[in-house]
């Protein structure tokens, strides 16, 4: 090709490729303009519904004999935090000597002491799932400001946990006393059940 032929192609070429883009450019008041009628037409949002621990119910029992299920009232975080293992074993602790200890005692006591385990072991199941979480964040944030407040949460779930697993270990032994007491004292399997 010639210079001549270049300098009517060149020119030629570059108005075909600008054409197309000047005629689809919008201006930004027209992009503005044109989201600002699109979100008049959406329908608005519902509000959204916020759970807090006061919402849930933490606590449920079994069928009552009526046939009613009863809810018992969910434990306060300081009502929790307040559980030390001497509590525990004084539900493990045995009937005054004038009380009888029928099937009915033997029951409701062994009854007590498992459920008082299984609160704390669900507890501690749950604060390990917190600690794991917490270090997975920890790990994955870069801000120095950020990781010391996830440090922080951490360490008082840890602490948490220590004091939460001395009071499974207390509901276990309590479990343990009341099975040998009533090994000791001749009642039926069947009653420690």
């Amino acid at each position: 090709m010639t210079s001549s032929t270049l300098r009517v192609v060149v020119p030629c070429f570059v108005i075909a490729l600008g054409l197309p883009a000047l005629s689809s450019a919008q201006s930004l008041a027209d992009v503005a303009r044109a989201s600002a009628a699109t979100r008049k037409e959406q329908p608005k949002p519902k509000p959204t519904k916020v759970y807090t621990n006061d919402n849930l119910k933490t606590d449920i029992t079994p069928s009552a004999p009526g046939g009613s299920t009863a809810v018992a009232t969910p434990a306060s975080a300081a009502e929790t935090a307040t559980a030390d293992p001497a509590a525990v074993a004084d539900a493990a602790a045995p009937a005054a000597d004038g009380a009888t200890k029928d099937e009915k005692y033997w029951k409701e006591r062994m009854k007590g002491a498992r459920e008082a385990l299984e609160r704390s072991t669900s507890f501690a199941a749950a604060l390990q799932s917190q600690i794991n979480g917490l270090t997975t964040e920890f790990v994955n944030r870069d801000d120095p400001a950020q990781r010391s407040a996830i440090e922080q949460r951490r360490t008082k779930a840890v602490a948490e946990l220590e004091r939460v697993q001395r009071e499974t270990d207390a509901s276990r032994k309590a479990v343990a006393a009341i099975e040998d007491e009533g090994r000791k004292a001749g009642v039926p399997a069947g009653w420690l059940r």
